[in-house]
């Protein structure tokens, strides 16, 4: 009886420990949002855009001939 007692003061133990952390965790106001990394996504988006038409501008060609045939391949519905 001894042992299931004190097993069972363990397992509540921790379950009180996990549910103090978890209050703590949601009380909290500081963190990312949703805005910031949808900010920081599309900033990524466009300075890759931006870098990729400057290469097709200083190269004058395309820089990604394969990205191109498979392109053209994927949309080719004649065969």
């Amino acid at each position: 009886m001894k042992k299931i007692r004190n097993q069972f003061n363990r397992v509540c133990g921790v379950l009180a420990v996990k549910a103090m952390e978890a209050k703590e965790k949601l009380a909290e106001r500081s963190g990312e949002g949703y805005v910031d990394t949808a900010v920081k996504i599309l900033i990524a988006v466009v300075l890759g855009a931006l870098l990729l038409a400057g290469l097709y501008a200083l190269f004058k060609d395309t820089v990604l001939p394969t990205l191109v045939n498979r392109i053209q391949q994927m949309f080719n519905y004649a065969g």
